[in-house]
């Protein structure tokens, strides 16, 4: 939705730092290391969290979305493209329902979305679990041959190919993509 280029998820992982170090009483470089572990070995932060302390997902993903988001700025050329594609659209995601819905409204997309599928939805199931889509799929009964996913995440598209989805990735030069 947002170009990875910028500060959204820069402010993202500096709060979900900031959490791990308060929650579990470590320093900041301590917590990025967890945080990068956590990432990698459970698919978000959040999952790890949850599985290792059993922490409120709520109260982190409310702390870690509280975010500026002043800078970005309505999107013209994006809403006329999505504007284009008549078909369905679901928003797809790992984070909350209200941090999507606070960028769409920013970057004027809101209104183009028929849905937002996140990681409530999933029952914090995080992409790339197969099951996460499967619940996607069944909630807004997709027949997935119909369907392209469209990730920045390259790994989030294996399961959707595996589902018989057309994959998409967007291309960047962060680490985690």
């Amino acid at each position: 939705m947002y170009s990875g280029k910028t500060r959204v998820f820069e402010q993202v992982d500096k709060k979900m730092s900031e959490y791990i170090s308060k929650k579990l009483n470590v320093g900041v470089e301590e917590a990025k290391k967890i945080q990068k572990n956590y990432f990698y070995k459970y698919n978000t932060t959040l999952n790890g969290m949850i599985k290792n302390y059993g922490i409120d997902a709520s109260e982190f993903l409310n702390f870690v979305h509280d975010i500026d988001l002043s800078f970005l700025k309505n999107d013209k050329a994006l809403e006329v493209e999505l504007s284009k594609i008549r078909d369905k659209k679901i928003i797809f995601t790992n984070g909350p329902k209200t941090h999507a819905e606070n960028v769409t409204k920013k970057i004027g997309i809101d209104k183009l979305f028929d849905g937002i599928f996140d990681i409530v939805d999933s029952d914090f199931v995080p992409k790339p679990d197969i099951k996460a889509y499967k619940k996607l799929i069944d909630k807004y009964k997709i027949e997935p041959q119909y369907c392209i996913l469209i990730e920045d995440i390259a790994r989030n598209l294996k399961p959707a190919y595996e589902l018989g989805m057309k994959t998409v990735w967007i291309k960047n030069d962060e680490p985690w993509a």
